[in-house]
């Protein structure tokens, strides 16, 4: 065996071993999730096994691709253990990483096992593992469960041995894939063992352990293991577990501990256990009845083994096994809004590419990956238009028809708590609100339930990934399809909204995000939506090799103005910060301006932005969330934006405008396409003006005539759907994604 070459001149973090033997399915992915990493300084040694199928060429071709790569060749095939310590004679990182040559990583695994490292001074580091069935035959699931998923701990010898008995209880250590410190491999000269089939992982890790190494887990879930018919880890046939019985035959010898002793002899009995059970199973299969009558009387305990492929044997099969045969791309939405109507802005938004996409022959399927989504109403209502949708997949909830439940009852309370603190804080029993608000959903991370609910539900229905939200761009990979084409939809660059609210000293309602940090999350995608040419711009800046496409709101505009009737003010708006902060800016400084002059005038207020208004204001009525708003724009004689910060193009000058109506708005309602409305709306910043304008046009039919008339001009020339959104069907018609994002 070759001696370990302690050079460490290299500036290489992490040396990624991927060993290949006829791995021609699923080689290519493997080594581009390791060439993906966030961590850049990294090498991926591929040591061939002496292959036969076109897996050698396939590499050939990626190595051509990334320098990073290094193939190793060998004519003779001498299994994965032979593979790995060729690839260890030549490693030059830091750390050493073994990958499977059918397996995955999450893009920032390396980054996170090596950061825990440093921090904690381990010598091994291992995170959790997703297991996977190719064919979907079980639901994916983790390894790690209970304390394990919780917190980082450390591994003695004695937790190693324990968890490792075949068939027993706890998670199977030896299924890791740590990473390792280089120096402590090269202080002792660790190999694999070359007469291991299975189980060679367990005993690396286990000679490092009794040589002093400090093992280290991690709670996340940065693995993905691939189970398949030909999973080595699979096969436990007879003459490998005999294998393991010769290798580790004198452990309590060699290493005699009183504390292992004991652990070694239940790993022994584990061992022959398994075998004798791998013989009855095959008598039974062979239909040799006395046989397996016979070894099941010798062996009562490997007897009693036979529950578990009958437990196999009697779970039903997911609904959704496959991917049905359809020429149709399958286009996956993931989400963590609360899309149930069009009643919102980014609702509506999300619904209208969602439409337009399926018009444009394809499959659109919706995943909430979330519970936090129903924020505190234990029960929401579909409307008719989440029929476009081929499946609506919402975690943490009952389908009740068009009706979804919230399994969790605390929402419930929760819900109750939070109508009667409102209803006693607005008749002023109480000073302020005493109940919390419902969590934020947007910009929260992934817990482990999200990502399991992912990799359960996304891989059948993901040849396109979308999401809605910077921080969401997590989830790609949960859905176990490098292949996917991933398009991120920025409806905001949250990076510049909080200076905006800054200014006048109100709160966002999502969550801060540093610019480099969206521009990392939006980075993962390899298609970017912009919804207005400014963001795009700054995007593109950010992110020059990535694909940008703009798409602004698309609306079909009424055939001539409507100018209202009444003295009506109409706004509309959600429970989103902007509007919160500006229809209160518009009741407290520009309506008692307005009432002055035009006595006659009525304030309505539509959509949930009315829960955040603690009391009616004079002549004004607030119609909370309304179904249908065609009839309250025809009726209404203006409409206002009074938003002063946000971004994103405003989905209410949008709708205002192809409405034929007459608008006021503010340049941050505007959002950098002045140039485009020019003349469509009447624009003011401060409270005399916007109230001055409304007051003139209350008073003058024609203008809101003329207005409304060039509104529905610009809206028809520049904001159809064909025109807003057949980029974003272009990007999802493109299959060249996994090779576009190794590149």
């Amino acid at each position: 065996m070759t001696e370990w070459h302690n050079d460490r001149t290299s500036e290489i973090d992490v040396s990624v071993i991927v060993a290949n033997y006829n791995g021609e399915k699923f080689i290519a992915d493997a080594i581009r999730s390791a060439c993906n990493q966030s961590l850049r300084s990294i090498e991926v040694i591929v040591s061939d096994d002496a292959s036969t199928d076109s897996s050698l060429q396939i590499i050939k071709g990626l190595v051509a691709e990334d320098s990073r790569i290094r193939l190793i060749e060998s004519g003779v095939n001498g299994g994965a253990a032979v593979a790995r310590n060729r690839a260890l004679d030549v490693a030059r990182g830091q750390w050493i990483g073994i990958l499977d040559g059918d397996d995955l990583m999450h893009p920032d695994r390396l980054l996170w096992l090596i950061e825990e490292g440093v921090k904690s001074n381990a010598d091994i580091v291992a995170d959790d593992l997703l297991l996977f069935d190719t064919d979907r035959r079980a639901p994916p699931q983790t390894l790690f469960a209970g304390r394990w998923s919780k917190a980082p701990l450390w591994v003695t010898a004695e937790d190693y041995l324990a968890t490792n008995n075949f068939y027993g209880t706890g998670p199977a250590l030896g299924y890791l894939k740590p990473i390792f410190r280089s120096s402590i491999i090269g202080k002792h000269n660790t190999r694999y063992d070359e007469r291991l089939t299975i189980a060679e992982d367990y005993n690396f890790v286990f000679q490092l352990l009794m040589a002093g190494a400090k093992f280290r887990t991690i709670p996340q879930i940065g693995y993905f293991y691939r189970r398949h018919s030909g999973s080595i880890s699979h096969r436990l046939n007879p003459i490998a577990l005999k294998s393991i019985l010769d290798v580790e035959k004198g452990s309590a010898e060699r290493w005699p501990l009183a504390s292992l002793r004991p652990l070694f002899r239940s790993r022994e009995r584990s061992i022959k256990r398994a075998i004798a059970f791998e013989a009855l199973v095959d008598a039974i299969k062979l239909r040799q009845i006395p046989k397996a009558a016979m070894t099941a009387i010798a062996n009562p305990a490997a007897a009693w083994l036979l529950r578990l492929p009958l437990e196999q044997f009697v779970v039903r099969p997911r609904s959704d096994p496959k991917p049905s045969k359809s020429d149709r791309r399958q286009v996956c939405i993931l989400t963590r809004q609360g899309v149930v109507d069009r009643t919102n802005g980014s609702s509506r938004y999300l619904l209208d590419i969602a439409g337009f996409l399926v018009r444009r022959g394809f499959d659109i399927h919706l995943i909430k990956v979330s519970p936090v989504t129903m924020g505190r109403w234990p029960v929401l209502k579909f409307s008719e238009d989440m029929t476009i949708f081929k499946s609506i997949k919402f975690r943490g909830t009952v389908r009740l028809g068009r009706n979804v439940v919230a399994r969790d009852p605390r929402i419930a309370v929760k819900s109750v708590l939070g109508l009667l603190d409102r209803l006693l804080f607005r008749q002023g029993s109480i000073s302020f609100p005493l109940s919390n608000l419902a969590p934020k959903a947007i910009g929260q991370a992934l817990n482990r339930q999200d990502q399991l609910f992912i990799a359960r539900e996304a891989p059948s229905i993901a040849d396109v990934l979308i999401v809605d939200d910077c921080s969401l761009t997590d989830a790609y990979p949960y859905a176990l399809r490098p292949d996917a084409r991933r398009i991120a939809i920025a409806h905001d660059l949250f990076s510049s909204r909080s200076s905006q609210f800054a200014a006048f000293n109100a709160l966002d309602c999502v969550i801060s995000v540093p610019s480099a940090e969206e521009v990392k999350m939006l980075g993962r995608a390899d298609t970017i939506v912009a919804i207005q040419r400014d963001e795009a711009a700054v995007l593109q800046r950010k992110l020059p090799s990535h694909e940008i496409v703009v798409a602004p709101i698309a609306a079909l505009p009424v055939s001539r103005p409507q100018i209202g009737m009444a003295e009506i003010v109409l706004f509309v708006g959600g429970s989103a910060a902007p509007d919160v902060d500006g229809i209160s800016w518009f009741i407290e400084f520009c309506w008692p301006m307005v009432r002055e002059l035009r006595p006659n005038a009525m304030l309505y207020v539509a959509g949930s932005v009315c829960n955040a208004l603690v009391s009616t204001p004079p002549a004004t009525r607030l119609l909370n969330v309304v179904d249908a708003l065609d009839d309250l724009y025809a009726e209404a004689s203006v409409i206002i934006s009074p938003l002063r910060a946000g971004s994103g193009l405003e989905i209410k000058l949008i709708d205002g405008l192809s409405k034929g109506k007459a608008m006021v708005v503010t340049t941050a309602t505007m959002q950098e396409v002045s140039n485009i409305f020019s003349g469509c709306a009447l624009v003011a910043d401060t409270a005399s003006m916007f109230s001055s304008m409304v007051i003139d046009l209350l008073g003058d039919e024609s203008k809101r005539a003329d207005l409304g008339a060039k509104g529905i001009s610009v809206i028809s020339q520049h904001f159809s759907p064909d025109s807003a959104y057949s980029a974003i069907s272009s990007a999802v018609e493109r299959t060249d994604a996994a090779a576009i994002r190794a590149s």
